[in-house]
């Protein structure tokens, strides 16, 4: 047996409204759907979800890390920082040919933001 692709990223959040201004509002991701204490969320150019899911969060630095592809790092950065997200690493050219920002969410789960690096 072998995996046949990835469906969705479950994300445990504090709270909703919060962990929305970052993931919905400033990464544009767009919302599927909501029930009850969990809401859906469309990642652009993929069948792929990201669900929040209102609930005590666990964070921590060495887990598992989401890599988002933007247009702009150093703008996501700085929009993603006014939305309640914290730099960890801040944009930089990367040796794998990505420009990559780290950062943690409100709840204090690690993303990534990238872009191919500039030639």
């Amino acid at each position: 047996m072998t995996v046949q692709g990835v469906r969705r990223i479950i994300v445990s959040v504090a709270d909703q409204e919060r962990a929305l201004a970052l993931y919905r509002d400033v990464l544009g991701l767009t919302e599927k759907y909501a029930a009850g204490d969990i809401v859906s969320l469309a990642v652009p150019g993929t069948q792929i979800e990201l669900l929040l899911h209102e609930r005590p969060p666990t964070p921590g630095l060495a887990g598992v890390a989401v890599s988002f592809v933007v247009a702009d790092v150093d703008a996501a950065t700085a929009a993603a920082e006014k939305a309640g997200a914290t730099v960890v690493d801040a944009p930089a050219d990367q040796p794998w040919g990505e420009r990559q920002s780290v950062l943690t969410d409100p709840d204090g789960h690690v993303i990534c933001l990238v872009t191919p690096a500039a030639s």
